[in-house]
């Protein structure tokens, strides 16, 4: 009876949170799974890990990369980050190679994060520069999933290689 009580408080608390403080929902969701394990006696130090084999074991791991990253993303966007990048961008590079300035930007974030973070980072100052730029999405989505899908594979590549010799 009681974690049916814990249950239902949980819901309340997470509508609460989404409709009348208007917090990420993302982020609701992590806090009120957290909130519900230790409500029902789940010891503290393996809510992380239910949380995330909730999520599912094979996404877990990226869908909270791609969650906060989008929140991330989001603020940024609403700073004025991805518009200060993007005017940046097309100021270097000029409008007509602004495929050149997402490649080599997507190529260097690539050599320093995941493919997967990369992208949730990126999207954001996509969109900005399509927009302040004029030109259609995929124009310079496509570029920039490129150049970030061959960093990801020739990174992973030396790794791999590294390994090998390692053994």
């Amino acid at each position: 009876m009681m974690s049916f009580v814990v249950l239902g408080s949980g819901i309340l608390f997470l509508l609460v949170l989404i409709i009348k403080f208007k917090i990420n929902t993302f982020i609701s969701l992590i806090l009120t799974a957290a909130l519900v394990g230790a409500g029902l006696g789940m010891p503290l130090d393996q809510i992380p890990t239910s949380i995330q084999n909730g999520i599912g074991s094979s996404l877990g791991e990226l869908a909270i990369v791609f969650g906060f990253g989008a929140v991330l993303g989001r603020l940024v966007a609403d700073a004025g980050g991805a518009y200060r990048i993007a005017h940046t961008l097309i100021a270097k590079f000029g409008k007509k190679r602004v495929q050149l300035a997402i490649m080599v930007a997507a190529f260097i974030i690539g050599i320093a994060l995941f493919f997967e973070v990369g992208m949730v980072l990126l999207i954001p100052i996509v969109f900005a520069i399509a927009l302040e730029a004029s030109v259609p999405l995929l124009y310079l989505g496509i570029p920039m999933a490129a150049a970030l899908s061959v960093t990801h594979g020739f990174c992973h590549r030396i790794q791999h290689q590294q390994l090998l010799r390692a053994h």
